[in-house]
């Protein structure tokens, strides 16, 4: 990505050390380098960015003065030995000391310093800075001495090596070694870069070589070295030694300038292929040959025995030679092969010592060449494979070998090459060929080259580049969005274009986000947001050519200027910087000038609390305008938008330091002010000073007082800088009052002066003549004035000049009085004057004296001008009396004139020729004369006036005959079409002065019946020498050419009419239909012509309930206006669709006016047309919003075409479109309508969605195990087709290797079925399906392949659909078929417009107990379509409409959660249910009372549902335990029967069902029920809580009832068991004695306490008394029985009575 942008700045430490660009030839080639033929170029830009980040900075504390301490003095160099020696280092040690021979900064010192960086001192981190660009600048400089040094050395190995092989081949090429070959011409100008030596100002072979390098070599002889020619002494068997010598070194020196031009052409042309094969001989040994050291051996031997030896040799050799296969030598040698490109060289004569080996070729040819020579590989996509053949042919007359090594980069790949023959050995001529691919990973340039190694000592370097043109974008680096108030929005468009030649994408995004993790990751649909800036948009892709609009939002949070960077990524690899500047700023506004004096309120004075400015307009009239000036300067650089309101002051006297409070301010419009100010409103340009001229109009006389307020309109809020985004910030404006001026005015009367205040007119005037007089009025009032004279007319008439005006202020009117006096004598006036607005008029006093009148002709010559022969005219002149007196006059021609003219009559007729005039009256008369004979006549008529003086008056005529002709006799008509008026132009000359009449007339020609001719004008006057353009509109009803019509003109005074000739060729009707689509090109065809081509097409994946609209455009090529009619053939709808208007709903009409009711109704109208369109109940329809009409001339008429449907299928139907009388034209129709017309919302609108997702069917979170539940659904069916839908529910399944599935079924897939499931065999299929897999399309993208042949036109001949034996289906697997947990049920037809309900059943499964957490099951049930009517799924040529797997099915996700039931048990005491209880606690209060006969003893526990799903349970308890839900005390007593009820009622009650929310918990009580003591233990028995999800949980319920021992003795004392119960005693006679009385008990039942822990036994004394009735002898049982049924304790009573009162003791008896 390139940006056009201005040059950026560079830095100071980058401009420093910039250079030209260096050019480095690497000597090595490593693998995934480029070609080492191509230079690798560096910009010194890349030193200075590695220069200014290589090294990390650390904060230090060294200040220049401590950098490094003082060194010590240095020895003084001791003088050369040498007196000629010129080092002078002595010297300069001498002279400078320290300064010449010490070390100013070292190199461990300056490495510790920039190590150690950081210090406070700013100078000496400038210091530290400096340093180190200075020591990189010396390592730079080391680095290029040692590049330089290097590449030279390499320069000149590669240079002995090319030299060491060229001496080597030209020994080869010698027959006999005689003489040393001189030395060949040095390579080594070709292997130094030269603009690397002149950049480093050193000395390149360019300025020690003159010649100029040449472009290509110039064509080869046949080498022959010069040593083995034979010279002529050899001939004459006689050669001297100088002689041979000097022609032998003439032959060598030759053959070496065809050698250099050979290396010039090999070096030039092959570049640097063979690079690495030169720096490999490089490293080997070089080997020179030496020649013999006996240099005169050619003396020894004579000529005669040289050449015998020759011979002899020569046979011997011809012996041993035997021919091999030129392909076993290298190329370019005598054997190896003849070059196919290059031609052979003729061979040389050598004499009779011709040599019998064949001539040898020194031409370096090409073994192969590369067709194309470069692989260049353009326009690429990123993941596309880019292939190209590359051939290489064999140019020499010998079958070789090659290998090809391939590119070393990823991004190129080389196949396997393709030979002509086996064995991969090419023939001459004939051609092997690589397939190159090319596979991008980005939009970047790549490079890349093949090597093709062959016998030849030159590698073929093949180079491959990829390049694709950047694109470039117009888009400034810089963006400015101005200036915005704080707070406000600015919304600035930048256009950004892509003046490259290759498309781009690109993103922006902050600089912060960048580099990112990925593209998607930042890419954005809106703003990308970084505060306070905002773009859009984020992502956008240019064509070259093509612009955009980059949008900046501006939305300022502060004051002052504000920069962001964002960085723009193109799809190259390329980014670039784009900051964004803004300003954000205040209102600011100044008055910095007001016109006139300074106002200041007066002392004392009632002035505005809120005003800043004061106004005071000095004392003006009534509807005066006082106007000052004012200044008001815009501080900011933001349009402001303001009006001004005038408001009434706020008037409040105040006391000194008395501040006035908000709620006292009022502002009430001032209605009646005298103050305007303009402009009334508008803006404010940025940073401009604006005028305003404010106006005082007095329209009363009173005072005025006003405030005038500049109100700033829409101004935004200061928002807080927290808000982290756009949409977090809160835009709000409102209008402000920025300026306040208070102004008041006064009002004072005219002041009007006349000058003189009378006029007098001295001495008589006549009677009708005009008496005029000067005067002036002073106008001294402040304003103008405006005043109106009036006028007297009765007798006399007098006006004033001007009667109306206006008089400035202080300025003086002058006026002129007109005084036409009636009736002789003296006469006196008063002329009024009113003045505007005053209550009082000015007035002028007159006085005159009048005599005499006079009469006039108000014409001074009659003018009759030019007369036709024959003709009268008449002038009306009129005759003024403007005396005051009536008189009477006379008219005739002068009697000199007529004896002038010898003639007797005269030839006028003056009507009336005389008469009375009364004053101040005209009369008109009548003067007619006759034109006689042509002539030029000159009279004068004399008018006699009694008591007056006479006038006369000039008469002037002219007589003349007509003459008028056409400028052209023949017309003819172009663009002439049937039935359409046509305009021409004729023009009619008249040839003389006189106006002449014409009138044109019929058309005349055989073919005047077939037109209609209107002229216009028809009739008319001709003028003297003037041209008249007739207008000629012509009508032909008949396409015949016209030729045979004429047009006459007749002129009044010609006797011969004007003929016209007419002629042209009519054209009929032409129509043009354009098809527009949305988003397609339009396609036009004329008509009539070939209208096949025309095709409304509304697309293949329309959605249903959706319009699609297109136009259709009749364009009129013709001026005939004609009819057209519109109609459908099949799906045609109603055309009074649009006609149907929706009523409006009962509500008051201001809710009818908002915007959301707006929506709505709009919305209600929409579907009320569609469903008027649908109404026929086809699917589909197609409406033409203009179904017939006129098409006038030219015209263009656009009608639009809607197309809806509500049913899926593909539809085809024609536009039968009639125009005129042209023939109809038939359109065809096509749409493709995707979607599904069942749904369980509520279809009350229309959407633009193909497939509208259903909502999840949610069953919550159910109980394991629990009971199935069941949702119900009710289906829409929005179509006219009854529709089956076949349910199939299934499991998500993801495995990887399950990715397709393939079914296959016999017959339907989803064949009709009864009630019961059965499947019902239809005639027209053979029978059931079957499947491989069962069938889980989510995806309905299934590819039906057909086993039995069929037939692809959709129905037969006789009406039945092509039959499917068998169907495959592959698509892909996502689910398996399973009616668990979820199932659908029924299996039904949805029908037509109607709604049918199905049941979504969840079944919870059981799950293990070890699960704890809640399991999520997932499933959607599949609703494929089908149709049962036939007729519904096709009617051929309109339309076909798919089922089963073809049409993507209704999908309903289901979800639900399934867990284990779970209720937490919280005891109210830690011993757990355990109930113990003791048998005394059956004891009641009042012991009397009696046992109670059930004691119950409760326990509370709380249950807890801690699940988010409601528990059902029940508790079961066996008796005596019982479970109560209320609250039941601790220990409950209640005796009898009635007790005994109540517990049963409760524990029947704990069987009963109940229900614990979530989160919620419930208080239970349990309790034991114990009946008296014959329950004397109860453990092991346990409590179940059975809930609705079968489980359980189990508590053991313990009951422990201890009964007590009683003792009876003399003291009664219980023996406990346990000594925790109390015991109830009751005493008694057993055996009743003689007299019951005789023993009593006290007391006779109490309580006995049980015994206390580690105490003895409690004991109660029992009192028992003896009453004697007799002495006799009286025995008693005393029997203590306990209540609770303990063993009874007796104690025998004996006891006797006596009469003496002596008492004798028991044992005594």
């Amino acid at each position: 990505m390139e940006t056009r942008s201005p040059k950026g700045r560079r830095s100071a430490e980058s401009a420093i050390y910039e250079y030209v660009e260096t050019t480095w030839a690497p000597t090595l080639s490593p693998a995934g380098s480029s070609s080492p033929s191509k230079p690798t170029r560096k910009s010194s830009r890349a030193y200075s960015k590695g220069f200014h980040y290589s090294f990390p900075a650390r904060p230090g504390h060294l200040t220049p003065l401590a950098l490094t301490p003082h060194p010590e003095p240095q020895l003084l160099r001791l003088r050369p030995s040498s007196l000629r020696t010129q080092e002078i280092s002595h010297l300069l040690t001498g002279v400078f000391r320290n300064l010449y021979s010490a070390e100013v900064i070292g190199e461990d010192v300056s490495t510790n310093l920039i190590k150690a960086r950081g210090s406070e001192n700013a100078r000496h981190e400038e210091f530290v800075d400096e340093l180190q660009q200075i020591r990189e600048l010396y390592k730079q400089r080391l680095d290029e001495v040692e590049m330089l040094e290097r590449h030279i050395i390499q320069a000149r190995a590669r240079s002995l090596a090319e030299k060491e092989r060229a001496m080597t081949q030209a020994k080869v090429q010698v027959l006999e070694d005689l003489v040393k070959l001189p030395p060949v011409k040095t390579v080594f100008r070709w292997c130094i870069d030269s603009q690397l030596l002149q950049k480093h100002h050193l000395i390149c072979p360019e300025d020690y070589y003159s010649d100029t390098v040449p472009f290509c070599s110039a064509p080869k002889a046949i080498f022959l070295p010069g040593c083995s020619k034979l010279t002529f002494s050899c001939e004459k068997r006689s050669v001297p030694k100088k002689e041979l010598n000097k022609k032998l070194e003439v032959s060598c020196k030759q053959q070496l300038v065809k050698f250099e031009d050979e290396l010039d052409h090999t070096v030039d042309s092959l570049s640097w292929d063979s690079t690495p094969k030169v720096k490999q001989r490089a490293r080997e040994t070089v080997k020179k040959t030496s020649l013999a050291k006996n240099k005169n051996w050619m003396n020894h031997l004579r000529v005669p025995q040289r050449q015998l030896e020759r011979l002899l040799l020569a046979r011997m050799e011809s012996r041993n030679q035997f021919l091999k296969n030129p392909r076993f030598f290298p190329p370019n040698t005598p054997y190896g092969g003849k070059s196919l490109v290059f031609p052979p060289k003729k061979p040389a004569q050598r004499g009779e010592f011709q040599s019998v080996e064949p001539e040898e070729s020194c031409t370096e040819a090409p073994v192969f060449l590369a067709k194309p020579s470069i692989g260049f590989f353009t326009d690429y996509e990123i993941g596309s494979v880019y292939e190209m053949v590359i051939a290489l042919q064999n140019t020499t007359s010998t079958s070789r070998y090659l290998r090809v090594l391939p590119p070393s980069t990823p991004h190129f790949s080389l196949g396997l090459g393709m030979f002509p023959g086996k064995g991969g050995m090419v023939a001459p001529g004939m051609t092997c060929q690589y397939i190159v691919q090319f596979v991008p990973d980005c939009l970047g340039d790549f490079d890349d080259f093949i090597l093709v190694e062959t016998q030849s000592a030159h590698t073929l370097l093949i180079p491959l580049q990829a390049r694709r043109p950047p694109p470039v974008l117009t888009l400034s680096p810089v963006l400015d969005c101005g200036y915005c108030l704080i707070g406000g929005v600015k919304l600035t468009r930048f256009i950004c274009k892509n003046v490259g030649f290759s498309v781009g994408k690109f993103c922006i995004m902050p600089k912060k986000s960048w580099p990112p993790p990925s593209i998607r990751a930042v890419a954005t649909f809106g703003f990308v947001e970084q505060l306070p800036f905002g773009i859009l948009p984020s992502v956008f892709e240019l064509a070259p050519g093509y612009a955009t609009l980059v949008e900046v939002l501006f939305y300022p949070r502060s004051l002052g200027k504000a920069e962001q960077t964002f960085i723009i990524v193109c799809d190259n690899c390329q980014t670039q910087e784009l900051v964004i500047v803004g300003t954000g700023q205040l209102v600011a506004l100044d008055l910095i000038y007001i016109s006139g004096e300074k106002s200041q309120p007066e002392p004392g004075e009632l002035t505005d609390l809120t005003a800043q400015h004061f106004i005071r307009f000095e004392p003006e009239n009534l509807l005066s305008t006082a106007r000052k000036q004012l200044i008001i300067r815009n501080a900011t650089h933001v349009e402001l938008a303001f009006h001004w309101q005038i408001v009434k002051p706020n008037l409040q006297p105040l006391m000194p330091g008395e501040t006035y409070s908000m709620d006292s301010i009022k502002y009430h419009p001032d209605r009646e002010t005298a103050f305007s100010i303009v402009p009334q409103k508008g803006v404010l340009s940025p940073h401009t000073d604006h005028e305003f001229i404010l106006s005082f109009s007095p329209h009363e006389p009173r005072d005025f007082h006003s405030v005038l307020q500049m109100v700033l309109e829409d101004v935004p809020e200061p928002v807080s800088s927290e808000a982290e985004s756009l949409e977090d910030s809160a835009y709000c404006v409102d209008d402000v009052i920025v300026l306040e001026i208070e102004v008041k005015g006064s009002v004072e009367p005219f002041q009007v002066v006349l000058e003189p205040y009378a006029l007098i007119i001295p001495g008589e005037s006549y009677i009708g003549i005009n008496v005029k007089k000067d005067f002036k009025m002073w106008n001294n009032s402040k304003s103008p004035i405006r005043y109106m004279w009036g006028k007297i007319s009765d007798c006399h008439i007098i006006e004033v000049e001007p009667c109306t005006g206006v008089i400035e202020p202080s300025e003086v009117g002058d006026f002129e009085l007109n005084f036409t006096g009636g009736v002789p004598g003296p006469t006196s006036h008063d002329l009024l004057c009113e003045i505007k607005d005053s209550p009082s008029p000015v007035v002028l006093h007159i006085e005159a004296a009048f005599k005499g009148p006079v009469l006039f002709i108000n014409v001074s010559a009659l003018q009759f001008g030019l007369l036709r022969l024959g003709q009268k005219a008449t002038i009306s002149v009129e005759i003024h009396n403007i005396s005051q007196l009536p008189g009477r006059w006379h008219m005739k021609e002068s009697p000199v004139c007529l004896e002038e003219r010898l003639e007797d009559v005269s030839p006028f007729d003056i009507e009336p020729s005389s008469g009375q005039l009364h004053p101040l009256r005209e009369c008109r008369v009548d003067i007619t004369l006759e034109a006689l004979h042509c002539q030029r006549l000159q009279t004068v008529l004399e008018l006699q006036v009694e008591n007056g003086a006479w006038s006369y008056l000039p008469v002037y005529a002219e007589v003349q005959k007509p003459h008028v002709y056409l400028q052209s006799s023949q017309v003819e008509v172009s663009n002439l079409y049937l039935g359409v008026p046509r305009r021409a132009a004729v023009t009619l000359i008249n040839g003389t002065l006189l106006p002449t009449r014409f009138l044109w007339g019929k058309l005349l020609g055989q073919q005047a019946n077939f037109c209609t001719v209107t002229v216009s004008p028809r009739r008319g006057l001709l003028g003297p020498s003037k041209e008249c353009q007739i207008k000629l509109e012509l009508t032909t009803h008949t396409q015949e050419e016209l030729t045979d019509l004429a047009l006459p003109c007749h002129v009044s005074g010609m006797k011969k009419p004007l003929v016209l000739g007419i002629s042209g060729k009519p054209k009929g009707l032409q129509v043009a239909i354009t098809i527009s689509m949305d988003g397609s090109d339009s396609s036009t065809q004329q008509w009539p012509g070939h209208l096949n081509e025309l095709c409304l097409d509304f697309g293949s994946t329309v959605p249903l309930r959706t319009r699609v609209n297109c136009q259709l455009i009749l364009t009129n090529c013709s001026p005939i206006q004609t009819p057209f009619t519109l109609k459908f053939e099949y799906f045609g709808s109603s055309p009074n669709s649009l006609s149907k208007k929706s009523s409006l709903p009962d509500m008051p009409p201001a809710l009818l006016k908002t915007m959301r009711i707006q929506e709505h109704l709009a919305r209600r109208e929409r579907l009320d047309f569609m469903e008027s369109m649908l109404s026929h109940g086809k699917g589909a329809a197609f409406f033409p919003h203009v179904s017939e009409g006129m098409l006038g001339a030219y015209q263009q008429l656009s009608i639009d075409i809607t197309a809806c449907a509500n049913m899926w299928g593909e539809y085809w139907d024609s536009l039968i479109c009639t125009v005129g009388d042209l023939p109809p034209a038939v359109i065809p129709v096509h749409m493709a309508v995707v979607g599904c017309p069942i749904s369980s919302l509520r279809t009350t609108y229309y959407t633009t969605d193909q497939f509208q997702k259903e909502p999840v069917i949610r069953f919550g979170t159910q109980v394991s195990g629990g009971d199935t539940v069941t949702r119900t659904l009710r289906l829409n069916n929005s179509s006219p087709c009854d529709i089956r839908l076949d349910w199939e529910t299934y499991a998500p399944e993801d495995k990887e290797d399950r990715l397709v599935e393939l079914l296959v079924f016999y017959g339907p897939p989803f064949p009709l079925r009864d009630q019961a499931g059965h499947e019902l065999l239809c005639p027209e299929t053979p029978g059931g399906s079957f499947s491989l897999w069962s069938p889980s399309p989510s995806n309905a993208s299934a590819s039906s392949l057909e086993a039995a042949p069929s037939v692809e036109g959709g129905f037969s001949a006789s009406g039945r659909a092509a039959e499917k034996f068998i169907s495959v289906i592959l698509q892909e697997h996502e689910g398996v078929a399973s009616d668990h947990p979820y199932c659908v049920s029924p299996k039904q037809v949805v029908p037509a417009g109607g709604s049918s309900i199905i049941y979504v059943s969840f079944t919870p499964m059981v799950l293990s107990p070890h699960i704890l957490h809640k399991v999520e099951c997932t499933a959607y049930a599949l609703g494929f379509m089908s149709l049962d009517d036939k007729v519904e799924r096709e009617i051929p040529g309109k339309r076909r409409r798919l089922q089963d797997f073809a049409v993507g099915p209704l999908r309903l996700d289901l979800h639900g959660y399934v867990r284990l039931a779970q209720l937490s048990v919280e005891l109210d005491c830690d011993s757990g249910m355990e109930f113990r209880c003791q048998a005394s606690d059956l004891i009641p209060e009042q012991p009397c009372s009696g046992v109670l006969s059930e004691l119950v003893t409760t326990r509370q526990v709380k249950l807890t549902n801690t699940t988010e799903i409601p528990h059902y349970f029940q508790l079961l308890v066996s008796r005596p335990f019982f479970v109560s839900q209320d609250g039941a005390s601790r220990s409950q007593r209640a005796p009898g029967p009635g007790r005994k009820q109540a517990c049963e009622e409760e524990t029947a009650s704990s069987g009963k069902q109940l229900v614990l929310r979530p989160q919620e918990n419930m208080l239970v009580s349990g309790g034991r029920g114990g009946e008296g003591v014959r329950s004397p233990r109860l453990d092991g028995t346990h409590s179940h809580v059975p809930m609705s999800t079968s489980t359980s949980h189990t508590h053991s319920l313990t009951s422990h009832a201890p009964l007590p021992r009683v003792c009876a003795l003399a003291k009664v004392s219980p023996w406990l068991d346990s000594g925790v119960s109390s015991l109830p005693l009751v005493a008694g006679q057993q055996e009743p004695a003689k007299d019951v009385v005789a023993f009593r008990v006290s007391p006779n039942s109490g309580l006995l306490e049980a015994r206390p822990t580690n105490a003895p036994p409690n004991s109660i004394t029992l009192q028992v008394y003896f009453t004697a009735r007799s002495s006799e002898l009286y025995e008693s049982t005393l029997v203590v029985e306990g209540v609770l049924g303990e063993a009874a304790c007796t104690l025998r009573l004996r006891g006797q009575g006596s009469y003496d009162e002596r008492y004798m003791l028991p044992h005594q008896l």
